[in-house]
């Protein structure tokens, strides 16, 4: 039975230390995926509001060529 114990405990173990290895990480993946949607859901809404700028420049362009006389209304 001892020989059985010596063969089958330090396997256990090393089995142990990859699991406790795989499991920080996994948390360290979680943390990291957390803050990449953080940071895209912030770029997502920059994005937003940046297109809501951008769209309103050909209406604000119109307005001065109206008001320089380069277009006829």
């Amino acid at each position: 039975m001892s020989d059985v114990k010596d063969i089958v405990v330090p396997r256990l173990e090393g089995i142990y230390a990859v699991l406790v290895r795989i499991e920080t990480d996994l948390s360290n993946i979680r943390e990291d995926t957390r803050h990449i949607k953080v940071r895209l859901t912030s770029l997502e809404a920059n994005t937003n509001s940046l297109n809501r700028h951008i769209d309103h420049f050909g209406d604000r362009l119109e307005r001065i060529e109206r008001r320089i006389d380069v277009i006829k209304v």
